[in-house]
């Protein structure tokens, strides 16, 4: 299976693209395709028809996935920064590779 550096409840920046410099927290990451739903980034207009729960239907505003290529992991002092691996106490633990502190 694949491993990807950025995780659910990250906070991270988007370094290329569109939406260049906004800033969000992951929400939802899918490994198979390598992409992120990030909070407040990559809005996009979805239509929705009229259903027993929608009656009225009509267009809904959702964030769409974006490439983990173009986000970049924020630490503690709000710099974006690499990941890392290290073994502390027996455990495995990322850490920033800009501040070299466990996140």
């Amino acid at each position: 299976m694949k491993k990807l550096k950025i995780k659910t409840g990250d906070t991270v920046r988007v370094m290329a693209g569109d939406h260049k410099g906004q800033e969000g927290k992951v929400q939802k990451v899918f490994i198979e395709k390598n992409k992120a739903i990030v909070e407040g980034v990559n809005m996009v207009s979805k239509h929705e028809k009229p259903s027993a729960a929608n009656p009225q239907g009509g267009i809904k505003k959702m964030e769409a996935p974006i490439h983990i290529s173009n986000l970049s992991l924020i630490d503690k002092k709000g710099d974006a920064t690499r990941v890392g691996y290290r073994v502390e106490n027996d455990k495995k633990v990322r850490f920033s590779k800009k501040s070299n502190e466990v996140i």
